[in-house]
């Protein structure tokens, strides 16, 4: 298998593209000024669990509304007190998450050699902040308020396939691209598409931001960022 076999590249976007960590932390810094002994690794990996919970159960509610709805289960969690503006505040801040550095730049490139196409856990406007961030058009946007549920739900990967198929897109020609192995790999595999695993967290400890991913999960391309993954493509297109 080959990454020029393909014809389409579908992205998860947050933690693949945009770099939500970073963006995250930075959002909840007023909750974690107010307590004692979160660090981090504890923040993310306990934003993961009420992320995940919530979009369980609520997979309709529009993710700027559920990311205000974690924020209060966090502030909850941890014991502090927060203003309803707060929790708004963190809801809308996925605007200002930034892109991971090498993203723009291997999109273009990536964007000269196939059809790329967004599959994210987030609603339109909040994606079109980031699409800004990222500098390139894409061929397709599906984000889980056109679909109705949220990753790792079998359904996203379901309602990619049926769309890419009114384009003339069979299965074959389609690699999925996405960091988390819990909320993409998976459900995708499950689904009968190749995967290229963005290990972004490669040197770092636990599963940050997401959940633990089920059993073995497999992938068929593994890179350290995605332009690595570009990188790669030019080696093989040029042999």
């Amino acid at each position: 298998m080959k990454l020029t076999d393909f014809r389409v590249l579908s992205f998860d976007c947050y933690g693949t593209l945009i770099d939500w960590e970073s963006g995250i932390l930075v959002a909840l810094q007023p909750l974690l000024a107010r307590t004692v002994g979160i660090y981090p690794r504890v923040a993310m990996e306990t934003f993961a669990r009420h992320e995940s919970a919530q979009q369980a159960e609520t997979p309709t509610m529009l993710y700027s509304d559920l990311l205000a709805q974690v924020h209060r289960r966090l502030a909850r969690a941890w014991g502090v007190p927060m203003s309803e503006d707060d929790h708004r505040r963190f809801g809308a801040s996925v605007q200002n998450w930034p892109a991971f550095p090498d993203s723009a730049a291997a999109l273009q490139y990536l964007k000269q050699h196939y059809r790329l196409v967004i599959l994210s856990n987030v609603d339109r406007a909040s994606f079109a902040a980031s699409n800004r961030r990222l500098g390139v058009a894409f061929d397709a946007i599906y984000t889980a308020q056109d679909i109705g549920s949220y990753k790792p739900s079998t359904a996203n990967f379901r309602y990619l396939l049926d769309r890419l198929a009114a384009f003339g897109h069979g299965k074959a020609e389609i690699l999925h691209t996405a960091q988390s192995l819990f909320h993409d790999h998976a459900p995708a595999k499950r689904c009968g598409l190749a995967t290229a695993w963005i290990d972004r967290r490669q040197n770092e400890p636990g599963w940050g931001a997401t959940m633990a991913p089920p059993g073995n999960v497999t992938w068929d391309f593994r890179f350290a960022s995605l332009e690595a993954m570009a990188r790669a493509h030019r080696r093989e297109a040029g042999a």
